[in-house]
Parts: structure tokens; sequence; C-alpha cells
């Protein structure tokens, strides 16, 4: 091939790639793509370009680039600076408002490029601009829910909330921090929040054990001790969260920690508190038991001697009445009534003994009278919460008045003190006849409902066991004996409670009762007004 073929042949070869390249380029829409003369003026114009800046190719070519720009921007000389700088450093980049055809301003993202010719003559420019109005939207949103985030955890004291990086190096303090650690931002912020660690945990590693956990299951949570700024130590509840990219990369934790030393002092005051109450009631039954053992043993051991005293009376009265005068039969007499007596002072100590047995046959009680002496020692209860009390007739129940006062007084007492915040509590208690008891006397169901917060049903027989608790002793007041002692007075006569709640919708306690031989129960759902109140 000759030399004029050849430079044909590669000339055509050319036209034919810069062809290819321009109709690549028309056809990209999501960039506007042009190019501007040396003065700025538009040469020619892709379809991304109609697409982001709405101006056909026909209405920009020839005019000066310039019009995309706000007014603020024209005011400082922008686009003259854009092409100044592109020119002696080869290209411009830039984000900044622009505006369309229509007026409206987009977030651009702008590339400009310098085009020279063989010899270094500057022929042009290629401007390409990418409209990410909805990116810089998202940061924008994403920057005032950080600045918000700030602001809120910046202004909360009671609780220390910081950022760590992921090797642990604090990148964020707040107030609360600063109150319950003692140190200052710029003094803590790229320190190892392992400085707040008493050496015991340093040894242990405990720290990095936390931030270990913390990534492999997203959450830590802990209680223990940690360190202020002048050494003091102060019990922290402690939670640590993983902070993980949309594409799964950990970029740090935040750390919440609360001073529950206040808290921790209390529960140790308590806990000596229950202890010694544990210890107190554990002599008391001690003692009890004795007390029923001696009273047992003393009533068989003298019982004996008084029979023979009575026997021994009788045979003297009956061999030797004749020749007894007048002071011998008295005393004979004097005798015999006075071993009686201490037979009967006997038999009455030893049925003292076993009132606390569920043995022990007991007179007729009115539960009527019981609930009104609990409902006049409930009264600044009553008056305090706005409380009201209902009831259907009551029967009467076979059982000690006293233990009876203290079992209601515990149900309804806490009826009245478990109720919703702002809503009066109302307590309802109803007989029933009481159906597939196990005894074999007749007895009565007692319900005493309420309309308070009520309890999950999984704890409903929970909480009949000492010292369990469901809320918080800060909350309501309680030593979590009163369900166990209602349980064990109602054990004494081979009865049955149950409870029964669902959360928020008040709870029921269902007492199963034997009742006096001469009484039948009632069997009532309506309220008399007369028994409210």
């Amino acid at each position: 091939m000759s030399k004029p073929d050849r430079r044909q042949t590669e000339t055509a070869a050319l036209q034919d790639s810069e062809e290819r390249f321009r109709l690549m380029i028309h056809a990209v829409k999501d960039y506007a793509i042009f190019m501007v003369d040396p003065q700025g003026r538009v040469t020619n114009w892709n379809e991304g370009a109609h697409r982001i800046k709405g101006y056909d190719a026909e209405e920009i070519i020839g005019r000066h680039f310039s019009i995309f720009y706000p007014e603020d921007a024209l005011a400082r000389g922008w686009p003259e600076h854009e092409l100044q700088v592109a020119a002696s450093e080869g290209s411009f980049e830039d984000e900044g408002w622009r505006i369309r055809k229509d007026g409206g301003r987009f977030w651009a993202n702008v590339v400009i490029t310098a085009l020279r010719d063989d010899d270094g003559e500057l022929i042009g420019f290629t401007k390409v601009t990418r409209d990410l109005t909805e990116r810089r939207r998202h940061e924008e949103a994403l920057r005032r829910s950080e600045e918000r985030f700030r602001l809120m955890t910046d202004a909360v004291k009671d609780y220390a909330i910081f950022l760590l990086d992921p090797a642990g190096h604090i990148s964020s303090w707040n107030e609360g921090a600063r109150r319950i650690k003692g140190y200052a931002a710029e003094e803590v912020i790229g320190k190892h929040f392992s400085i707040f660690y008493p050496e015991k945990e340093l040894q242990r590693g405990w720290p990095e054990y936390e931030l270990k956990v913390t990534r492999e299951q997203g959450r830590f949570e802990d209680e223990g001790w940690r360190l202020r700024k002048d050494g003091s130590r102060f019990w922290a509840n402690v939670v640590i969260t993983a902070l993980w990219t949309d594409d799964d990369r950990l970029i740090g934790f935040t750390k919440v920690t609360r001073d529950l030393t206040e808290r921790r002092k209390h529960e140790e005051e308590l806990r000596g508190s229950e202890e010694r109450l544990l210890a107190a009631y554990e002599e008391v039954r001690q003692r009890n038991s004795e007390l029923q053992n001696f009273t047992r043993a003393a009533s068989h051991d003298l019982q004996e001697p008084l029979r023979k005293l009575t026997t021994f009376a009788d045979l003297l009265e009956m061999e030797c009445g004749d020749t007894l005068d007048e002071a011998g039969r008295l005393y004979t007499e004097r005798i015999r009534q006075s071993a009686e007596r201490m037979s009967e002072l006997v038999s009455d100590l030893h049925s003292y003994s076993r009132l606390a047995t569920p043995q022990m046959p007991l007179a007729p009680i009115d539960l009527n009278r019981v609930i009104d002496d609990t409902l006049a020692n409930l009264q600044v209860l009553l008056e305090e919460t706005e409380g009201r009390v209902e009831r259907t007739p009551l029967p009467n129940i076979q059982a000690d008045p006293i233990q009876l006062r203290q079992l209601f007084q515990n149900l309804i007492g806490n009826a009245l003190k478990f109720h919703r915040p702002g809503v009066p509590p109302i307590v309802r208690v109803r007989a029933d006849a009481a159906t597939g008891t196990q005894t074999s006397q007749d007895a009565v169901t007692i319900t005493v409902a309420d309309n308070g917060i009520g309890f999950d049903e999984k704890y409903a027989d929970a909480i009949f066991t000492p010292f369990h608790r469901l809320h918080p002793r800060s909350e309501y007041e309680g030593t979590g004996l009163g369900l166990a002692i209602c349980r064990r007075i109602v054990q004494r006569y081979s009865g049955t409670i149950s409870a029964h709640s669902e959360n928020g919708n008040g709870a029921a306690f269902v007492v199963t009762l034997p009742v006096a031989a001469s009484d039948k129960p009632p069997v009532s759902t309506q309220y008399d007004d007369e028994t409210a109140y």
C-alpha cells in the first residue's frame, strides 16, 4: 500500500473512531457531557445534558456556559475562575448549586478538563456534570439527624454516652460522661476507654473482652466497678453497641454508662435487712417450735399427776370418808377442785399452742366483720389513693380472726397500692360457692379483684415466693413477704390461693376457705352501693 493510501486509511479510521465516540457520549443520559470553546461558549451537547439541565442542543450551543450558575456564583466570577484553573492545571473539579432551564436548582459535581492540540494550544474544554441532588439531600438529612443526636446526647446529664473507634479509643464525649467520670472532652478524646477500669479488670483483659463480645453479638451489657478521674470508684451499668455500615464494616461502638452506686448501696442495705429479717424469722420459728414442743410435752406430763391427784382424792373420800371430819372432807374437795382447774388450765394452754396448726378446731368468724376491721385499718391508704372497695355479702369462715384480718389486709392493701397512675383503684370482694375442692368441709371462694397494673400471668405462682418482687422497690414499697404470708395463712386451713392477671388489666386473687357448718356460702356478682367504701 502506498503512503497516500495509508494516510487516507488512518484518517478514515480516526474519523470512524471519533464518530463512535461522539455517538457514545451523546447516548449517555446520567451525565451532562459537552464541550466549550476557550471563551466558554458551548460547542456541543449530549442527551445527558438535555435531561439534567433541560436545554435542547439548538437552544444552548453557542451560549456561554455561565448561564448554568446562580447569581452569587456569577457575582464572584466563578465560571471564569473554573476555566482559568482548568487551563493552568489541566482540570478542575467542584461541587455546588447549578441552574436548570426552568430556574430550578440542582447540586452538581463538575469536572472540567482542558483540551489542547498537538502544539499545546488551548482549543477548548470538556465539562462533565453529575446531578447529585438526591445524594446531597440524603447527606444533609443525615447531617441534621447526626446534629440533633449530638445535641440530644450532649444534653443528657444522667448517662455517660460516647463513641469508640473500632480499637476502643474515645471519639465523642457528652455532658453526662463529664459529670459521671469527671473528665472534660479534651482530656479524654483519643484515649482508650480502658482508663475507666480498675486494675483487677485490666489484668483479666475485661475491656478487650467487652469489645470482642460486642463485635460477635452486636451488644454487650455488664455491671461492675469503674473509675472516675479522681480515682474514686462507682458502680456502673454499661451497655456497648456495635456500629456497622451497610456493607457490614465495623466503624465503632456506642457506650452508655449509668452510675448505679446509690442503687447498689440501697440494695446491699436491703439485702442486709432481708438477711436479718430471715434470721429473725428463723429464730422466731425455732422458738415457736420449741414452745409448741414444750407445751405439748408439759401438758402431757402434767396431766398424769393431775389425774392421780384426782384419783387419790376420790380414794381418800371413799375409803376414809367415815373417819374424816368436816375439815378433812373440805380439804379433799378442794384438792379435787384444784386438780380439775389445773387440768383445764393445762388443756387450754395446750389448745393455745395448737392455734398455729391447721388441725385446730376454730369458731365461726363473720367475714363481713373482718373486712370492716380491715378497711378501718386501711382508711388512710383508701383516702390517699381515692380508692373504693365493693363487696357482696360474705359468709362465716372457720378460722382465726387475727389471721383472717392479716390475709385480707395484705390482699386489699396490695390492690390499693398497685393501682394505675391517675386511676383511682376499685377493689371488688366477692364470695362464690367453691367447686372442685379437695376438703371434706363446705368451702367458699373469696375473690379480691382490682383494676390496677396487673402482672404477667407467667409469674402467677412465683409471686407467692418469699421476697419475690415484680416491681422495683423505688416504685412500690413492701418487703416481698405479704403474698407469701397469705399463702401460709390459707394453707393452715387446708385452703388454696391463686392469682390471675394480664399486664395493665388488673389482678384477681382467689382464696378458697372452709365455711362454718351452719353458714351456706352466698353466690352473687351484684355489688350493693351500701357495701362500698
